[in-house]
Order: structure tokens, then C-alpha cells, then sequence
């Protein structure tokens, strides 16, 4: 509201709201279903470009977010039902302790997606040679 502070501003703005009063409700005296129909269409056709703009803008971190949410749940949720089956398994056989330990073992673990960058942090460093 800083353009408000200004006297002319204040009194073009308040002029033009006026008008724009003044128009509104001399349509809705003049055509008073002419004028709600108009209205309509208008915020029909508003949401219906809200929508469109909504629906194709480019995918913001949000929803990148979410699928990343999404997908995490379902790993998630693969690895209780694989435990809870390789429980009833393994109750239900008469494996011995041993066995057991060697299944358990040679389960393979899910690649951790990080590299080692090796450093030379033996070398030193020459700093009359700069």
C-alpha cells in the first residue's frame, strides 16, 4: 500500500473503484440475470484456466518429493513383508542354529549409491611453487 501514500495515487485508484462500482451496479439494475450469468461465466471460465495452468505447470519439488515418498514406502514396505515371510520360514523348518546364521549371511545388501573420492592427502603440498 506504499503507492497509496501519495495524494493523486489515492485519488485515482478511489476514482476508478468508484467507477467500477458504479458500472457493476448499473448492470445488475439494468439486466439483473444478464449480469449473474456473466459472473458465472467468468469464474467458470477463471477455473477452468486455474485448473489447466495447475494441471500442465511444470512439477515442482513437491511432487518430486512425494514420488520419492512413495517410493521409499513401497521398498519399505517389500522389505517387512520379505522378513515377515523369511520369519514363518524359518520357524516352520528344523534348520539348526548354524543354518540359519549362513541364510542370514548371504543375504545380499542393497548398493549404497555413494563414491569414495581418494584424496592425496599424503602428497604436501610445495607452496613456493605457486
Amino acid at each position: 500500500m506504499a503507492f497509496l501514500k501519495n495524494r493523486t495515487s489515492f485519488f485515482v485508484i478511489g476514482g476508478l473503484v468508484i467507477l467500477a462500482l458504479v458500472g457493476l451496479f448499473g448492470s445488475f439494475t439494468a439486466n439483473p440475470a444478464g449480469f449473474i450469468q456473466r459472473i458465472a461465466i467468468i469464474a467458470l471460465i477463471g477455473l477452468a484456466i486455474y485448473f489447466l495452468v495447475r494441471k500442465f505447470s511444470i512439477s515442482s519439488p513437491q511432487k518430486k518429493e512425494q514420488r520419492a515418498f512413495l517410493k521409499a514406502a513401497k521398498k519399505s514396505k517389500k522389505r517387512l513383508q520379505q522378513k515377515s515371510g523369511d520369519a514363518t520360514m524359518k520357524s516352520s523348518s528344523l534348520g539348526t542354529l548354524t543354518t540359519l546364521k549362513k541364510s542370514n549371511k548371504t543375504k545380499k545388501k542393497s548398493p549404497a549409491h555413494l563414491t569414495v573420492i581418494d584424496g592425496k592427502k599424503a602428497k604436501k603440498k610445495n607452496r613456493a611453487s605457486f
